[in-house]
């Protein structure tokens, strides 16, 4: 099998500084790639920053012989997501792959969470990639090629109490990625999601006891193939977790068709567009899908399979 590298090509990986993002950082540089390891370094609430928590991964880089530079711009404001891109520009004069990886962690209920937390956890994940994409499109655009990745979680995906601002955050990142993939489409831009779980800081507190082992280096791959140029798929969300990879989508049931309804019409009807056993899964296109075959359905026509 011939090793996929990544010579020549210039990474950007937001929150590389430790977990996660420094396992994708040390795999990407050890295959080629030029890393902007960006961090503010601070603690899981991103209070306190540290510039040394970034240079310390971008020189364990370069003391293996690879290229990388530290960069300590916040992710959470446009200004640092323009500057956080412009260092891969002014450093090696292009961006080839962007994974957005910077997060934070304040812990509150719908009822009782402070809308400051609120906001400082949205910042980060939601706001903080659509900061970093939107300063690399048009490089990515204007070059004719690019890879996203970009971090939900299952607890956006399936949610979890006490999350509300993560849970808003990740799920925000399915619709980001989707955009992404859209309008990366025609320029050889793909964006794909990445949904990670590891023992990082990020368990602290939890009970990890019964865990298998769940160490960072095995999401790094799953990342590493997703940012490679080789990569084919775009719009999807991948799954790691404790080894097992898998791909986790969006899909519909074929539904019931009626030309009208009333309310209790709907209540008769709710076991039938419940029923999971055929699932439509329309992909990348998925808008244009679900449209064509409901309105399909309502013409009465064939319906398509509904497979991507």
């Amino acid at each position: 099998m011939t090793e996929m590298r990544f010579d020549g090509r210039v990474a950007v990986i937001t929150g590389a500084g430790r977990g996660l993002g420094r396992a994708y950082a040390l795999l990407l540089a050890a295959r080629g790639a030029r890393v902007v390891v960006n961090d503010l370094g601070g603690a899981i609430r991103g209070d306190g920053p540290d510039a040394d928590v970034a240079q310390g991964v971008a020189d364990e880089i370069v003391a293996a012989g690879g290229e990388a530079i530290a960069n300590t711009d916040s992710v959470a404001t446009p200004e640092g997501g323009k500057a956080i891109i412009q260092a891969a520009l002014d450093t090696w004069g292009r961006i080839d792959v962007l994974i957005h990886n910077a997060g934070n962690v304040r812990y509150g209920s719908i009822r009782d969470i402070s809308y400051e937390d609120f906001r400082a956890v949205v910042d980060v994940h939601l706001l903080g990639a659509f900061h970093v994409v939107q300063a690399a499109f048009p490089h990515m655009c204007d070059a004719n090629y690019g890879r996203i990745v970009l971090t939900s979680s299952i607890g956006g995906i399936y949610g979890n109490a006490r999350c509300v601002n993560y849970g808003v955050a990740k799920s925000g990142m399915i619709g980001l990625n989707a955009v992404a993939a859209l309008e990366g489409e025609a320029c050889n831009v793909r964006s794909n999601v990445i949904v990670p779980s590891a023992v990082t800081r990020m368990a602290e507190g939890l009970d990890i006891t019964q865990y298998p082992p769940m160490q960072p280096e095995l999401v790094a791959p799953v990342v590493a193939w997703l940012a490679h140029e080789d990569c084919t798929v775009t719009g999807e969300m991948i799954a790691s977790i404790a080894g097992r990879v898998s791909r986790v989508f969006i899909a519909e049931t074929k539904g019931v068709y009626r030309p009208e309804w009333t309310i209790e019409e709907v209540a008769q009807a709710a076991e039938a567009f419940h029923d999971k056993r055929d699932v439509l899964d329309f992909g990348l296109h998925g808008h244009v899908g679900h449209i064509g075959y409901s309105f399909a359905m309502a013409r009465g026509q064939d319906q398509p399979d509904g497979s991507d």
